[in-house]
């Protein structure tokens, strides 16, 4: 069973950042693209961004482009979610996902799911002052 834990979340001011880590344990990155969405109360889950699986591209709604960076470290079985110039809009339940597509060098966060099987189980952000 594919394992994905999120961590680094929680409260910042308005114009803060946070990093995002989603660990995959045991999970050979370049077989698997990695997405991140997020939901916010009242409102649908949505994509943020994702890595394919050679790692070679990157996708971000336009919301968040240009403000937030997505990376991985294949030794560590991590992938990245760097967040700077926060919004109190960017407040949600982030949760990252993973796909099997090996070397794939596409990767998708349309829709609410995209076309990721597995989840992690979420992790708070919240933007305020």
């Amino acid at each position: 069973q594919l394992q994905l834990v999120e961590s680094g979340g929680g409260l910042v001011q308005p114009g803060g950042s946070l990093r995002l880590s989603c660990a995959v344990p045991g999970l050979f990155l370049n077989y698997y693209g990695i997405g991140w969405f997020r939901q916010a109360p009242g409102k649908e889950r949505e994509g943020v961004s994702c890595i394919s699986a050679s790692g070679i591209n990157t996708e971000y709604v336009s919301s968040v482009r240009g403000r937030f960076t997505i990376s991985r470290d294949n030794a560590k079985n991590t992938v990245f979610l760097q967040m700077n110039s926060l919004k109190p809009e960017d407040t949600a339940v982030y949760y990252c996902a993973a796909d099997y597509a090996p070397y794939s060098a596409f990767c998708s966060v349309i829709g609410t799911k995209g076309p990721y099987d597995y989840w992690g189980q979420g992790i708070q952000v919240t933007v305020s002052s």
